[in-house]
């Protein structure tokens, strides 16, 4: 029987999936308060104890790794990588722009995170029949110059639950050979390396 565990936090919700031979058994979706770092461990374990089981039971896990929230992103990262490594257990990555696109019915989506100032993370994907296919890989970029680049209907989302079949029939997954070496998609240096390039010029 195989046992997958789903975990995303770069966005302000948190999302939690348990596949067992391929059918979604159990998910949260909530909405935080900057709080995922408190919340992420209890519900992992309501989720898992609701079908009896503990994380060393865990075949898999797929982690989100960004773009998105600085913060949110790193937290999935660590918690994924924390327990791949203490349970013995495989990790595949997945952008978590590709995970807010699931949720979309459209044939055309484009996910996107809102980075401030005008800017954001986005991405585009074709869908068809329940598999995603990228169009245009994730950047970050001025969102209005970004929509201009596309014609026709499509959807513009930020926010929806996940639809992790979806994810699973789609090519949209990346092994990690060596989970010391996972890192986040951060998409942009953060304020602490921008302060030190500064000082260095």
């Amino acid at each position: 029987m195989s046992k997958i565990l789903v975990i995303d936090t770069a966005t302000r919700y948190i999302y939690l999936s348990l596949v067992i031979d391929g059918t979604e058994k159990g998910s949260i979706y909530q909405e935080g308060i900057n709080n995922h770092s408190v919340t992420i461990i209890p519900y992992l374990d309501e989720m898992l104890g609701q079908q009896a089981l503990k994380l060393k039971d865990i075949d898999q896990i797929i982690v989100g790794i960004g773009p998105g929230s600085y913060t949110g992103v790193r937290i999935g990262v660590t918690v994924a990588k924390m327990i791949g490594y203490l349970n013995n257990i495989s990790v595949q990555t997945v952008s978590s722009l590709a995970l807010i696109a699931s949720a979309s019915e459209k044939d055309l989506v484009i996910p996107y995170v809102d980075a401030r100032r005008g800017n954001a993370f986005l991405a585009a994907f074709k869908q068809t029949d329940g598999h995603l296919e990228y169009i245009d890989q994730d950047s970050l970029v001025p969102t209005q110059e970004y929509l201009a680049k596309w014609q026709g209907e499509y959807d513009f989302i930020a926010e929806g639950k996940p639809v992790i079949a979806k994810i699973l029939n789609s090519n949209l997954l990346k092994s990690v050979d060596n989970i010391h070496e996972l890192q986040p998609n951060y998409l942009r240096i953060t304020e602490a390396e921008r302060n030190r390039h500064a000082n260095v010029n």
